[in-house]
């Protein structure tokens, strides 16, 4: 089989060999390019990438998923790797995220809880791309922008607040997106945290790269001690998508990946692992 994209688990709450932190964070290598996918929340993904063996230095893009500290927190670590290097902003990657991903957002206590740098900021490191509508990033990967949000028993309920023109709003995530990338045999779709819904995200992956086939998921789904409703409705969704496997991992609690067993056989995910397709 003529592989074509290549995934590696940099950052993960579970390790497989190498340490692991609540967060994170893929490399993913297609068509030539190289993607970083979220950053964890401290400098490990750069740590790991090193234990690895894999080069941080020549990326193409940075995808944030949504701005919460577990996925940007790395940011300023990768900063400073770049201006140390000496390395022109226009030899930098792209990062590309949704227009709130680097708003202030607190959690439901009160406590901060998203990027520890704004977008202006960022701008002055990197070529900033920030787009509610799906980015091809390679003929075959895309950004999936704002996700459509259409099922009942998903993504329904704010998380804390965001800070919207200085003012408090209820906080929806809708800066909550991911990746797809189109194989032969289908659709592999790649998630951060999955808060706009694993079943939405599915749905806008499948509009955006007009293929109904869903060949594997990865990342957060979302579902740590969820409603019976929501957990009922995403194992019936997957089961109908059939895919040939699921891989939940960092916000996924035990019980839910044992339900979502029935949907799909489920694969171990944990820092260090790698993934082809």
């Amino acid at each position: 089989m003529n592989l074509q994209m290549k995934l590696r688990v940099l950052v993960d709450n579970h390790s497989l060999g190498l340490p692991g932190e609540w967060g994170l964070s893929f490399l993913i290598e297609a068509d030539g390019r190289r993607i970083l996918f979220d950053v964890g929340r401290s400098d490990l993904f750069m740590r790991n990438a090193h234990h690895l063996d894999v080069d941080l230095a020549n990326l193409d893009w940075v995808v944030i998923s949504h701005g919460h500290y577990d996925h940007t927190w790395g940011l300023p670590h990768l900063i400073r790797s770049y201006r140390e290097s000496n390395t022109p902003v226009e030899e930098r990657p792209t990062v590309v995220s949704h227009p709130d991903a680097f708003r202030q957002r607190f959690n439901s206590k009160g406590k901060e809880s998203g990027s520890l740098i704004s977008a202006q900021e960022l701008a002055r490191h990197f070529e900033l791309t920030l787009s509610r509508e799906p980015v091809w990033l390679t003929d075959r990967l895309v950004y999936l922008g704002e996700i459509k949000r259409h099922n009942d028993f998903e993504a329904r309920k704010p998380l804390g607040k965001i800070l919207i023109d200085g003012q408090p709003v209820d906080d929806f995530l809708l800066d909550d997106t991911g990746l797809t990338y189109r194989t032969p045999e289908g659709l592999v779709v790649i998630v951060g945290c999955s808060h706009s819904g694993i079943c939405n995200i599915v749905e806008q992956a499948k509009r955006v790269c007009q293929d109904d086939r869903v060949v594997d998921i990865i990342g957060g789904f979302h579902l740590q001690k969820p409603p019976r409703q929501q957990l009922t409705g995403t194992v019936e969704y997957l089961t109908a998508q059939k895919p040939r496997a699921l891989h939940p991992c960092h916000c996924t609690d035990l019980a839910s990946k044992i339900a979502l067993s029935k949907a799909a056989t489920i694969g171990e995910v944990g820092v260090g692992l790698t993934l082809e397709y």
